[in-house]
């Protein structure tokens, strides 16, 4: 009888594991860094816009044009993707829950807000009127990184 409740702690997802493990702090070091950076673009975008010579913080910024956009969105996605491993506290138990119903639910909030601010002028919202119809590419792979999650669904 020992061995059988030995055995069932060992395979309870919601045991073990560490709270901070390596995998983890580097998936929050690249969510950060991706949330960090689509700020700076958009700072950037806004002061372009307004015919003033924006200063950027990262060299040639400027040349990449739209697809820093997929750098700074990339980086959050693969961030939270990384996290889906069982070595991090939302890889296991419960946490796979609240990261898979988060990126779903904060998709359809990120689609859903620009369909109803979509005849705004551009630029008029942060962030969501600088992205134009690339909004519909971010919500969407929030999504995706939800199906990460839930993959490791148990």
């Amino acid at each position: 009888m020992s061995k059988t409740k030995a055995t069932h702690e060992i395979d309870d997802p919601n045991q073990g594991g560490p709270i901070f493990s390596v995998r983890f702090l580097i998936s929050l070091l690249l969510i950060a860094a991706g949330i960090v950076y689509v700020v700076l673009w958009t700072l950037y975008v806004r002061e372009e816009r307004s015919g003033a010579d924006p200063s950027s913080l990262i060299p040639g910024m400027g040349t990449l044009g739209d697809w820093n956009w997929l750098i700074g969105f990339g980086l959050v996605f693969v961030g939270l993707g990384a996290a889906a491993h069982p070595s991090t506290p939302l890889g296991r138990g419960r946490g796979v829950i609240v990261g898979m119903l988060g990126c779903f639910l904060i998709g359809l909030i990120w689609i859903c807000t620009f369909y109803v601010f979509a005849d705004q002028p551009q630029g008029k919202i942060w962030l969501l009127g600088d992205l134009g119809d690339l909004n519909l590419i971010v919500g969407i792979g929030f999504m995706a990184v939800g199906f990460t999650y839930a993959t490791r669904w148990e």
